[in-house]
């Protein structure tokens, strides 16, 4: 055998063990037990934030959750409280620091003090640069960067005098990684992921333990509710048809499993997905490369929509017979499964 093919064989053995001891760790619990803990969930009203609310509430937890939509919560509530869970859903504009604040004290009033903190709330804004406003960016920072943090500040007092508390940041791969037609999306999370891992670093001498989760493509059934920009439903179907194909986005019950798991062990960092974990690794190796050829994939996106594209419209205000196609048959069942509807 040549030593050109051995190498190569022994490489991608290599990443196979690599992968399979990622997975394996992945799905290893902590000690640390969610039975009779306060958890507050940002954004846990639908997709993944609900999932994530459904496996604490099996495990015995005392679950609070917040969103805008007083509606939408009101049918998770209904759902999460069937076994007789205690659970508690306010209505919350995340953006305002009051209203942080006011949850955090009702929370901590109604279930006592909050022992793990989940900033899931997100939004998403999908489009070319020449169609991306001030805007776009500032609701981005706004949702992915200062609701967190406000949150944070607000759980910490309790936190620090017991020594002891667990808070799960909800970025994204892109925080890590410059996913075109997302800069708004990217530059928040990549905020958030800074912020997050600088908490953890002076918080760890006070018990409190923080973990940052960046997630790729996950199958939540959210897709609908992005903000598309551009040319709205080429840009949509874009973005739906990626979030539903099996080999580019995760299942979505598993990846909030993986999530409380990195959460009991106390991990710093947990990347969901294969192709999320590549992506990442291949960026902080070879970082100008990787740019570089997300620039050919950004070549393949669709082009900007004129002045018309400036325009703000949801997924479901985009729809067209390519994103209603079978393509998209794994999102669809996921909106109905987490409340996306």
């Amino acid at each position: 055998m040549k030593p050109d093919t051995r190498n190569t064989l022994l490489a991608a053995a290599a990443g196979a063990v690599g992968l399979l001891a990622a997975t394996l760790y992945s799905n290893r619990r902590g000690s640390y037990e969610l039975a009779g803990q306060v958890v507050l969930i940002t954004g846990g009203s639908r997709g993944l934030g609900l999932i994530l609310a459904r496996q604490a509430v099996a495990e015995g937890a005392k679950v609070a959750i917040c969103a805008r939509d007083a509606e939408e919560l009101e049918r998770a509530r209904q759902e999460l409280t069937q076994g007789g869970a205690e659970v508690l859903a306010l209505v919350r504009d995340l953006t305002n620091a009051e209203e942080v604040q006011t949850l955090v004290a009702e929370v901590q009033h109604q279930l006592g003090p909050i022992d793990v903190l989940v900033n899931n709330a997100g939004i998403i804004t999908a489009g070319p640069l020449d169609n991306i406003e001030l805007r776009d960016y500032q609701d981005s920072m706004d949702t992915h960067f200062w609701a967190p943090l406000h949150a944070m500040q607000a759980v910490l007092p309790s936190m620090r005098r017991r020594g002891a508390g667990r808070i799960v940041n909800i970025a994204s791969v892109g925080g890590k990684v410059p996913v075109p037609h997302l800069a708004p999306y990217c530059a928040s999370k990549f905020a958030l992921v800074g912020l997050s891992e600088s908490y953890r670093a002076e918080l760890l001498q006070y018990g409190i333990q923080v973990t940052t989760v960046c997630p790729g493509l996950m199958r939540t059934g959210s897709a609908r509710h992005a903000i598309v920009k551009g040319q709205h439903k080429k840009e949509y179907a874009a973005f739906i048809i990626a979030d539903s194909l099996p080999m580019l986005s995760m299942d979505a019950d598993a990846a909030g499993r993986q999530i409380w798991n990195a959460c009991r062990r106390g991990d710093a960092e947990v990347i969901l997905s294969v192709p999320a974990k590549v992506l990442s690794t291949l960026h902080g190796l070879f970082p100008g490369t990787t740019a570089d050829v997300l620039s050919w994939v950004n070549r393949s996106l669709p082009k900007s929509g004129g002045p018309l594209g400036d325009e703000r419209r949801r997924g479901y205000e985009s729809e067209s017979e390519l994103s209603r196609s079978w393509l998209t048959t794994l999102t669809r069942k996921a909106e109905k499964q987490n409340n996306e509807r």
